[in-house]
């Protein structure tokens, strides 16, 4: 069955497609909880009716999103030595940047407020952890899958982008973790100034991060495995 061109939106189109082609679809999904990163091989359909959504209505949102679709960034149109780039100064860096500035705020937030019953326990123990897990992830792609990659030998790369993508898993169980921990990165009332910025420091890592999962899933590792030069 052919697959909708990406003028046509269709509840058939997968997470990936519409992500990748479709300004402000990652967007929508990050707003209803659709995993288009890990589980971006789903259908529209399937996934929304996993989570009790109408799929109609989120392809609406979808077309209703502000970002002109002509200055939307087709990664899937650009060679794979500029998408490696792309995730290294948009993701890696700031990744390690953001992570060293939360973690204080989060042991800060448990230590002042641990006598309160809406203080996060264990958000701080749970974000070193993501914090040491992603910096060894990123370090493997930087030190072997990336330069294997840009020497040529893309298809050589089977076993480590398998190893990646485990590890991408891994990130999303993290993730959904830290949901749980916030209350989906919902301050109670009684939140100081750093409680609330911690919250919204780690809602915006979190869709930062399934960008980039999403972007060497779904693009990257699918362009080097099918014999893509790195140019």
């Amino acid at each position: 069955m052919l697959e909708p061109s990406i003028g046509e939106l269709s509840t058939s189109q997968r997470l990936a497609q519409l992500a990748t082609t479709r300004a402000g679809a990652s967007r929508v999904f990050q707003r209803h909880h659709l995993d288009f990163c890990c589980g971006g091989q789903r259908d529209l359909a399937t996934a929304c009716a996993d989570r009790g959504l109408d799929p109609q209505a989120v392809l609406a949102e979808i077309e209703s999103e502000s970002l002109p679709q002509q200055i939307f960034e087709r990664w899937d149109e650009r060679g794979a030595a500029e998408l490696i780039e792309h995730i290294l100064e948009r993701f890696h860096r700031p990744h390690r940047q953001e992570l060293e500035r939360l973690l204080p705020m989060a042991r800060k937030v448990e230590r002042v407020h641990a006598d309160k019953a809406s203080c996060p326990h264990g958000l701080a123990d749970h974000v070193s952890r993501m914090s040491e897990e992603l910096v060894m992830h990123m370090q493997k792609e930087e030190q072997v899958l990336f330069p294997l990659i840009q020497s040529g030998a893309g298809r050589a790369a089977r076993m480590p982008v398998q190893v990646m993508e485990a590890e991408h898993h891994d990130h999303a169980r993290n993730l959904a973790k830290l949901d749980s921990l916030t209350c989906d990165y919902t301050p109670p009332p009684e939140a100081c100034a750093t409680w609330r910025a911690l919250y919204l420091g780690l809602f915006e890592l979190k869709q930062e991060l399934m960008l980039h999962i999403h972007l060497e899933n779904n693009v990257l590792f699918p362009k080097v495995l099918h014999g893509e030069d790195c140019k």
